[in-house]
């Protein structure tokens, strides 16, 4: 049975993959329609308007998005009045394909293009929706918030999609990301990351010229909140004033992430990264010198077009020269649309990719597991963000995520926890005064 439209949604679910630039994006979507007068819902059978904000950054993640919108389609087939919105990196400027192959979607919105939802919403419920687009600030907030402070790339790494569907780097003034931060700690939230596909080119295209360390000492001078964190970097645009910004400013977190993709230089030529694995190492030198408490994450591809086992080699030696504390590794896979789908064939076989990345793991797992291990009976501040199985759970100014015991109310506070136990992947501890 199929209904007729209806005329007045009044609830909403959306749905988010990806990176926490995603994250964000669905926060001030959500804020949108928030104040059109919707209200969320726990499940997409249940919502007038579902929104998925999807990631093709890989093919896994373009797989369960896909997943994700065939399965709408019966929920559409019987409520012709429901609101089907595809929004994210899977959308490009142009959508006639995605138009033919999900026919039953009714908007497709590029990434922060929010407009075309809100006008059909706002035409459906009788109501100007302009003003739902005046702020951005999330509507449902936690003790950490995101803040999106430059959008879109101008890199062009041939392996990336997202400068073809974010744009280009577009900034945001360093007072509206400051009225935002004051917002937020109004509403409770106690830290902020400050998001960009690349967070240290922030502000070259605003009068004036700011850069990345002026805002984190406009962020650092907000009443109330207690941390400021960013991310991502990219290893040609982390300045020295910068690393000084996180040495320096009390309330910006000693972690940076920065991502090398490849320890081979051959292969990060063919990746357009524009360093090479020595530049990369002594840029880590000068910022463990700055910040001798840093921590570090960062980003890692196997499988490279092009990458042979010695190129392999090269990447598995810096994780062993750098020792950091988080890895993100990926498998390459093609996107359509990239340099590297032009001109690089996809010449590293699956299993050998699946070979590289467990290695890599494993590799990975062994070097947490002598890192974490240094902090047993440390003291360390942590960040209380929720609960997770009777015990409150909340992370440390260098991203370790720790948790403890207590019988008191701790969400949002700081907490000095001793630690007693460790694993590659978290810490438990007791609280101390």
């Amino acid at each position: 049975m199929v209904t007729e439209p209806s005329s007045k949604p009044s609830s909403y679910y959306i749905w988010t993959i990806g990176c926490q630039m995603n994250k964000a994006d669905s926060d001030r979507l959500e804020s949108a329609l928030v104040h059109l007068g919707l209200k969320p819902t726990q499940t997409p059978q249940q919502a007038d308007v579902v929104v998925l904000n999807s990631c093709v950054v890989r093919q896994s993640a373009e797989d369960k998005v896909v997943g994700m919108l065939s399965s709408l389609k019966p929920l559409k087939q019987r409520d012709s009045g429901r609101v089907v919105a595809l929004m994210g990196c899977m959308v490009g400027p142009k959508t006639d394909a995605l138009q033919s192959k999900f026919p039953y979607v009714d908007v497709f919105m590029r990434p922060q293009q929010y407009k075309p939802l809100l006008d059909l919403l706002g035409n459906r419920m009788g109501v100007d929706a302009e003003g739902c687009l005046a702020t951005f600030a999330p509507a449902r907030v936690s003790v950490t918030a995101y803040i999106p402070i430059i959008h879109g790339c101008d890199k062009f790494c041939t392996f990336c999609i997202i400068p073809y569907r974010r744009g280009r780097e577009v900034s945001r003034p360093i007072q509206d990301i400051v009225h935002e931060t004051e917002l937020l700690t109004a509403r409770g939230v106690k830290e902020v990351t400050l998001l960009g596909q690349n967070v240290d080119s922030y502000g070259h295209d605003l009068p004036s010229s700011p850069d990345l360390a002026d805002l984190l000492a406009a962020t650092n001078a907000v009443d109330g909140l207690q941390r400021v964190r960013f991310l991502t970097s990219h290893p040609n645009d982390m300045s020295g004033r910068i690393i000084e910004a996180v040495a320096t400013l009390d309330k910006v977190c000693e972690h940076i992430n920065l991502p090398f993709q490849a320890g081979d230089d051959h292969v990060l030529a063919a990746m357009r990264r524009g360093y090479t694995s020595d530049d990369y190492l002594r840029l880590v030198e000068r910022i463990r010198a700055t910040v001798p408490n840093v921590s570090l994450s960062t980003d890692l591809i196997v499988g490279f077009p092009g990458e042979t086992e010695e190129a392999f080699q090269r990447s598995v030696g810096l994780l062993q020269e750098v020792q950091f504390d988080k890895v993100h590794v990926a498998a390459y896979s093609t996107r359509p649309g990239t340099i590297a789908s032009r001109t690089q064939p996809d010449d590293v076989p699956h299993e050998e990719k699946k070979r590289r990345f467990a290695e890599i793991e494993r590799l990975q797992e062994e070097i947490l597991t002598t890192i974490n291990a240094r902090l047993q009976g440390a003291t360390t501040e942590v960040l209380v963000e929720g609960r997770e199985k009777g015990k409150w759970s909340g992370r440390n100014r260098n991203d370790k995520l720790v948790f403890f015991e207590d019988e008191r109310e701790l969400l949002g506070q700081l907490v000095n926890v001793r630690i007693e136990k460790t694993s590659p992947w978290s810490l438990q501890g007791v609280a101390v005064s």
